[in-house]
């Protein structure tokens, strides 16, 4: 018997009370939900009308066109038929896909790289807003009764600007000047808690310091290492050359990390920044530039910085690492803010004209100390930008100057050798007497003091009355009988120097000496 509704041989057959007609019970029970009637003769019917009739297991005959060999060949030829086309049609379907995402993809890659460029534009406009709103409200207060806060020079009665005038500066905030303040305060109560590191090398390790390694750092064809710095936390050593390059090296791995170019000329001064990824460079193209690093390691040029006239010899980087000097040869040094590139303060000294060859912070970060081609080292209150002490006695241009740790002293060097300052009375109070001294430099700890020229001499520091004894006399190897500058590593344990043809030459202790000297300090 066959399914009232379906026609087919029922699985679960069910027959109405009230017809007597049989169903399949999950056909008749939707249809009864749906409709409430019997689909045959449309009486009122409910589920109980209906009551399952038991049968024994019902196997379905099997079609007619299945009974035989070619009505099974026709029927999997039909199947395979509608497989192929079901396959051809998700394989058209997948292919569509695949391009609707690749080009999703690329719309969204060109999307975040236009968002990304926008950010940075946003984030430098944005600072560039910040830098001069802070500034432009203190330009009124800045003000000097002898010195010059500009670009240029200006009447002391306030009238216009003469033919030599350039554009006025911002000036230095009281903003700035309350930062420097407060460093000043904090470096200086730091200072008077300050002990001699214990890893310090002592000066029986000095005395047997020799070349250990030297690196061809700068292009033969313009041979000269003019310019040098360290940075201890990373033992990191930075040269300007003659050849217009600043190269980062470390000197662990005795790699190069990166190798700065841009300047059109000799590169005359490099400092690091603190421990930041920033490096400055001073030229004699006349500009100061900005480098940073980048994701990969390598550094570009952030800011060119083109306030002066002349040649710039000298860049000194403020204890606050946000602020820094640069000097040149156009009488003027200007004070910039780090972050912005920005020349809030452009100072020359009415009372006389100098062409500034050297310039260094005091440690505590409120004196300047510059060097110039007069003879003269003038000393600066970088608050108010006044000329606060001078020094005279050398002959020939000063070459360099640098301040000990413990802020006491003052060290300068020129053609006629070198002069120690007592920075309490203003006075000279030793001088060594060496031709052509083109660097002096205390080390961190101020223990020692180290003078490039015709040699590299290496003195322990001592007090006023003591004897400066020297401790280390390391030949110059490069054979032009004229090192240009000379740094201490960090804990003094190598001295690193610079000479007039390419390489830098590192001294220190042979590696067994400082395997000795490492068991008898443990």
């Amino acid at each position: 018997m066959n399914c009232a509704i379906s026609g087919e041989v029922p699985v679960e057959p069910v027959v109405s009370k009230k017809s007597g007609l049989l169903y399949e019970k999950r056909l008749i029970e939707t249809h009864i939900s749906d409709f409430g009637k019997c689909p045959v003769t449309g009486e009122p019917h409910t589920i109980d009308d209906i009551v399952a009739v038991k049968t024994g297991k019902i196997v379905k005959p099997k079609p007619l066109h299945t009974a035989s060999i070619p009505g099974l060949l026709g029927t999997f030829q039909t199947e395979w038929d509608g497989l192929m086309l079901s396959n051809f049609s998700l394989e058209q379907q997948l292919h569509t896909a695949r391009q609707e995402l690749s080009h999703a993809l690329y719309q969204h890659d060109a999307a975040c790289r236009v968002i990304a460029r926008l950010k940075k534009e946003r984030d430098e406009a944005r600072q560039l807003l910040a830098e001069g709103e802070r500034q432009l409200p203190a330009a009124p207060e800045v003000a000097s009764e002898n010195v010059t806060i500009s670009n240029g020079k200006r009447a002391a009665d306030g009238g216009e600007q003469g033919p030599d005038a350039k554009k006025m500066r911002l000036g230095i905030s009281g903003e700035v000047i309350t930062e420097l303040t407060d460093c000043n305060a904090a470096l200086s109560q730091q200072r008077k808690k300050r002990q001699i590191p214990p890893t310090l090398a002592s000066v029986d390790a000095l005395e047997k310091f020799t070349q250990l390694s030297s690196h061809p750092l700068h292009k033969t064809s313009k041979p000269g290492i003019f310019s040098m710095d360290i940075l201890h936390s990373k033992d990191v050593i930075a040269t300007g050359g003659i050849d217009t390059t600043a190269v980062l090296f470390d000197r662990p791995s005795g790699q190069i990390l990166s190798t700065l170019t841009g300047h059109s000329k000799k590169v005359t001064s490099i400092k690091f920044v603190g421990d930041t990824d920033l490096v400055l460079t001073a030229s004699s193209d006349k500009t100061v530039r900005i480098w940073g690093s980048s994701e990969d390691g390598s550094y570009a040029c952030r800011h060119t910085l083109k306030d002066h006239s002349a040649e710039v010899r000298a860049v000194t980087v403020h204890a606050t690492n946000k602020y820094f000097v640069s000097a040149s040869l156009d009488s003027t040094w200007c004070f910039y803010d780090m972050s912005s590139g920005l020349c809030l303060a452009q100072v020359t000294d009415d009372s006389e004209k100098v062409d500034y060859t050297a310039a260094a912070f005091h440690p505590d970060g409120l004196i300047l100390g510059t060097g110039t081609a007069q003879s003269i080292v003038k000393i600066w209150d970088v608050k108010s930008q006044a000329n606060v002490a001078k020094f005279g006695g050398h002959t020939g241009e000063i070459t360099s100057v640098s301040f000990s740790e413990n802020g006491y002293f003052l060290a300068t060097s020129a053609l006629d050798g070198v002069r120690l300052w007592d920075l309490r009375k203003l006075k000279n109070f030793r001088t060594f007497e060496f031709r052509n001294a083109n660097s002096v430099e205390f080390d961190h700890s101020g223990s020692y003091l180290g003078i490039a020229a015709s040699d590299i001499r290496v003195f322990q520091t001592a007090s006023v009355k003591a004897e400066w004894n020297p401790v280390k006399t390391l030949p110059d190897l490069s054979g032009t009988g004229r090192a240009t500058c000379v740094k201490f590593g960090p804990d003094a344990k190598y001295v690193a120097v610079g000479s007039m043809d390419r390489n830098l030459r590192i001294f220190g202790l042979p590696s067994n000496d400082s395997t000795e000297d490492s068991a008898q300090d443990s």
